[in-house]
């Protein structure tokens, strides 16, 4: 496949090395000469210097030879040319852009995004997606990462166990054993920066991090079931009332009425302006590193802080102020990766990447075979995928265990029509099942040749 990235920051970039890493054709457009050099030398991919909108630049690329364009650079206005460019000029059959302002997003502009208008086929919001992320980690109390798939009759969930949890040291064949009514199967574990999936004779650690596949009805059993019996929060502070903050404030007040959200907001103009869109949130001014601030949102009878403003360092430090002050959970906007490690031992509970995110929602639209969802982890280590099986898959017609995954990879969660089933070895995958498969980086490229459509199927 060939791809265009225009852009070489921390999304293009990341982009640009998951692609290239499974030997795709990349090439990585920005008006940057630093950053081309920088992807040059550490990717196999072509750079061009230049600007991603003008066709001649484009020309250069060979877009007329292209499969996708994904346009990230740090502008809308030139994602949105781009798209338009490779649409009209050079016929990109499939155009992804990332577009920060939110007027162009607004209902009421919904045919903005058309063929006939500007044709772009998907357009990614970063702030939309992170407070999505930020509610369904709200939804999931206990849950570190929380990711539906199958229209939400599954979810994957990872949680970290701390000492304590009832399964510490019990190999994962056991676990049916205890808990047979219990429809989950464990796909993988993170433990100690690396990512690895169990065999049946392995035992989790405390201080893994371990994703599980689960029908949506058992998640709050299985948390428990791995030490955590944490309630859903009902009063929220959110830090910062940029686009995430108040994305995040309105979903709250649209979709759950128990929930009582405050935001603080450093910017007296800024907080003036969300306090207008607002109706049940408590928009409060102040500094969030003033600890008079933190008594008057009342810190300490918070269940829940989300610290989201656009600066790592603030959010880090909100969140563990809050925490010394009494609030029992927070969730802190990271963008900077190398403070991941770190952050769980100072005793922040959820860390949202919004780098990683973007990433998964655009491999979603640019991974082969019949894929339905992706979601990356820990920066591309390993990948969760949705993915249906046609009749031609391998997988279809045999038990699991005579498929002979590759090792790495392992699936979670079968969904036929509407009934979920948690595979073991004698269960038999038919066509159009939607499978949830976790696979390390490695088995991505084998994972998609397993899902396509070939040319006996028509």
């Amino acid at each position: 496949m060939k791809v265009i990235v225009c852009g070489a920051g921390l999304v293009g970039f990341n982009i640009a090395r998951y692609l290239s890493s499974e030997k795709n054709d990349v090439t990585v457009i920005d008006q940057s000469p630093d950053l081309i050099k920088r992807v040059s030398d550490q990717l196999d991919v072509q750079g061009i210097v230049g600007f991603a909108s003008h066709p001649g630049v484009l020309d250069t690329a060979d877009a007329g030879g292209a499969d996708v364009i994904i346009a990230v650079t740090q502008q809308d206005e030139v994602n949105m040319v781009a798209c338009q460019v490779a649409h009209s000029l050079f016929n990109i059959p499939t155009k992804i852009a990332r577009v920060r302002a939110q007027n162009y997003l607004d209902p009421v502009w919904s045919d903005l995004f058309t063929r006939e208008n500007l044709p772009i086929d998907v357009t990614i919001s970063p702030e939309i997606e992170v407070a999505s992320a930020v509610m369904r980690r709200l939804q999931v109390p206990g849950a570190i990462d929380m990711v539906p798939f199958a229209d939400g009759k599954v979810q994957v969930i990872a949680t970290r166990l701390d000492e304590g949890c009832p399964v510490v040291d019990t190999p994962l064949r056991r676990l049916t054993e205890l808990f047979p009514d219990l429809h989950i199967r464990v796909m993988g574990i993170v433990r100690d920066q690396e990512v690895m999936v169990l065999s049946g004779d392995s035992s989790m650690s405390v201080g893994d991090e371990v994703y599980f596949a689960a029908e949506v009805d058992h998640v709050p059993r299985a948390l428990a079931a791995f030490g955590h019996e944490e309630v859903e929060a009902r009063r929220v502070l959110i830090v910062g009332g940029g686009n995430v903050g108040l994305s995040l404030a309105l979903e709250i007040e649209a979709s759950y009425p128990r929930v009582s959200p405050k935001i603080i907001e450093y910017n007296r103009e800024r907080a003036g302006q969300i306090a207008e869109q607002l109706h049940r949130t408590v928009v409060l001014h102040g500094d969030v590193l003033d600890r008079d601030m933190l008594n008057e949102a009342n810190v300490q009878a918070t269940e829940t802080v989300v610290a989201v403003t656009n600066d790592d360092e603030v959010n880090i430090m909100a969140s563990l102020l809050a925490k010394r002050e009494g609030c029992e959970r927070a969730i802190t906007l990271v963008n900077n990766v190398t403070f991941e490690p770190l952050l769980a031992s100072l005793g922040i509970d959820v860390v949202v990447n919004p780098r990683a995110i973007t990433v998964s929602r655009i491999l979603q639209y640019v991974r082969r075979g019949r894929i339905r969802g992706v979601h990356s982890v820990r920066d591309g280590l390993a990948e969760i995928i949705e993915a249906e099986a046609m009749e031609t898959s391998p997988l279809v017609g045999v038990p699991i265990k005579d498929v002979h995954l590759p090792v790495g990879m392992v699936a979670g969660a079968v969904i036929r029509g509407d009934e979920v089933i948690i595979p073991r070895g004698s269960t038999v995958i038919q066509p159009k099942d939607r499978v949830v498969i976790f696979t390390v980086a490695e088995g991505v490229k084998h994972l998609e040749k397993m899902f396509s459509v070939r040319l006996e199927y028509f």
